[in-house]
């Protein structure tokens, strides 16, 4: 295989692919996703390691007998975990000629728009170097409601950011099939989707293990994530032979999902505002504006604003409701909530009909993609 100059791989891999059947690191599993991270370094690809396991790995050593449930003893395995995960691979990657680094990431570095871009910058930097930048959530310091939930999103999440050609989830699940495997011994397995469609979604099951976090729903969820970005993106089983070298050949077995030549990808500022920003307000327009936005492709004006809710700054990220409840998207907004509501008390004769409260570039529409924006 002859690699594409610049061709990125995201690849991330779940904690019941790194951890024995006790909880603990798996050597000859780390091994094998070391080696076939390191062929493809061989073959010049740019490869980001987004890897579970740091809670997995630390609570036998924490003294528990099963993985915790309370966020105290999670977060005190994950501290355990996660230095021991980080030695076990920089020592293998090192053995090959190959550096890895650590990086850890919280929601709110995502929802801030100058860490955003700052960590796209180090990522790109590392990668431009030879670097092998593994990636997880820094559980020992996040609480839940700022959590990505589990690391299938995360993944995603970074495919965006650096602009990956493709996302590689691996896992216990050999890909998705039209129904659960499990149950149905004729289950078919879909080995190309182009489309996330409700039938897509209704044969997304529950977790597949009881060591990881995230089942087939929350792949689906990331995999829009990805596919709305631009990144194409496979599912596979971890423990097959080559899988990740055999993902990028296009060979491999388990379900592609497809992302075709000139789709409607999202830029990478449209990328914050839909998926990362968190919406500080909200604002309420007249029911024939959205048919406007989204056929004629126009900005929010002044006039179109009936009323806004919440206390948002100049350049902040809010969500555009209709009268009738229903989602517009999101978007940046021109003014402050105090100087909104000074312009809304001006008279018809006053205002500038033409003013711009929300410009259509900073606009992320609910119905541009497969997912709804603000996840």
């Amino acid at each position: 295989m002859t690699a594409q100059k610049d061709k990125r791989i995201v690849i991330k891999i779940g904690s019941s692919s790194l951890t024995s059947r006790h909880g603990e690191i798996s050597r000859r599993k780390l091994e094998k996703l070391a080696d076939e991270i390191v062929l493809l370094k061989d073959e010049g690809f740019e490869v980001v390691l987004v890897s579970s396991g740091a809670v997995a790995a630390g609570y036998r050593k924490l003294g528990c007998l099963t993985r915790p449930e309370s966020l105290p003893e999670k977060q005190a395995a994950a501290s355990i975990g996660q230095g021991l995960l980080m030695e076990a691979y920089s020592d293998l990657f090192i053995s090959h000629g190959y550096v890895a680094s650590q990086i850890l990431i919280t929601r709110s570095d995502f929802s801030d728009e100058a860490r955003y871009n700052n960590m796209r910058n180090t990522i790109n930097v590392l990668l431009e170097r030879g670097i092998i930048p593994i990636v997880n959530e820094n559980d020992t310091v996040t609480i839940d409601r700022l959590k990505f939930g589990d690391n299938d999103t995360l993944s995603a999440k970074v495919a965006g950011l650096v602009e990956a050609d493709q996302l590689i989830i691996l896992s216990d699940i050999d890909g998705l099939y039209d129904s659960n495997p499990r149950n149905n011994p004729n289950a078919k397995l879909l080995e190309k989707v182009y489309d996330i469609t409700p039938e897509i979604e209704a044969a997304a099951g529950g977790a597949g293990s009881d060591v990881g976090t995230g089942g087939m729903k929350s792949k689906i969820e990331a995999v829009k994530i990805a596919m709305a970005s631009g990144t194409s993106t496979f599912l596979g089983k971890a423990s097959t032979p080559n899988i990740i070298y055999s993902a990028v050949e296009k060979k491999a077995k388990g379900t592609y999902f497809i992302v075709e030549a000139g789709a409607n990808n999202l830029n990478q500022k449209k990328q914050w505002i839909a998926f990362n920003s968190g919406p500080k307000g909200e604002l309420f327009i007249h029911e024939q504006v959205r048919t406007e936005i989204h056929e004629k492709k126009r900005s929010v004006l002044l006039t179109d604003i009936l009323d806004s809710k919440g206390q948002f700054e100049k350049g902040s990220v809010i969500r555009v409701i209709c009268k009738d409840g229903e989602k517009v998207g999101l978007g940046v907004i021109n003014y402050s909530a105090e100087e909104l509501k000074k312009l809304s008390s001006l008279s018809a004769n006053e205002v500038n009909k033409k003013e711009v409260v929300i410009d259509i570039e900073d606009l992320v529409c609910e119905i541009e993609l497969m997912v709804p924006v603000g996840v």
